[in-house]
């Protein structure tokens, strides 16, 4: 399961509003896209070590501690030209820290803040998925599939029966049918925006014929 604590994504869905998990003192409400719109990168990395660093002082003159990891980047899908070198984030889960496994061996989904100069800053509000725990449809759809529907928006369903109020609307029922969040949908379709502006779900790891683009019903 993937938990993304950004409203609107790619393929924005998650919990009813209200609905939060509490993770040492970062109330998130979770779900389940695999690529933020509005993250500045996106990458597929392996973190190799960590080490903690100063990143300035608090206002009371007290210096600030970060975890630095050092990664290697297999796969850059959204950022800068340069590679990312660099992750940092705050030293423990309890001030919202996100922490990386430095074996070596876990790849992982990272989508953060760009500092620059090869240097990135993830938050728990941040996705951090490894990469094994993607289906072969969310794997294959980061490269283009879920840019196309950053103009959609995902209605939520609690409990059937339930309705989209306008076209460029797609309807999420993970929770209502199968009360989790990482349910068929999230790990199969994405929202997709079709030429007459209305949006459906699209499922399979093809790109979408464009009889579907021109209001064919999924």
């Amino acid at each position: 399961m993937l938990f993304l604590y950004v409203r609107d994504a790619f393929l924005r869905a998650g919990l009813p509003d209200g609905a939060e998990l509490e993770l040492g003192g970062c109330a998130r409400a979770p779900s389940t896209c695999p690529y933020p719109c509005p993250s500045p990168a996106v990458i597929r990395a392996k973190a190799v070590s960590a080490k903690e660093v100063d990143s300035g002082n608090d206002i009371y003159g007290n210096p600030i501690k970060r975890i630095q990891y050092e990664v290697k980047q297999i796969k850059m899908f959204k950022g800068p030209d340069q590679d990312i070198e660099f992750i940092y984030t705050a030293p423990s889960t309890a001030v919202c820290g996100q922490p990386l496994d430095t074996g070596g061996k876990k790849e992982y989904l990272i989508a953060g803040k760009s500092e620059g100069d090869g240097k990135m800053h993830i938050t728990l509000c941040d996705l951090v998925a490894t990469w094994d725990s993607l289906s072969p449809t969310q794997k294959k759809s980061l490269n283009q599939r879920y840019q196309m529907g950053c103009e959609c928006k995902i209605s939520r369903c609690l409990s059937i029966p339930c309705f989209v109020s306008s076209s460029d609307e797609c309807l999420w029922t993970d929770w209502a049918m199968e009360k989790i969040v990482g349910g068929r949908q999230a790990k199969h379709y994405a929202c997709i925006k079709r030429s007459d502006g209305s949006c459906a779900w699209y499922r399979g790891m093809a790109p979408p014929k464009q009889e579907f683009l021109d209001i064919e019903d999924p």
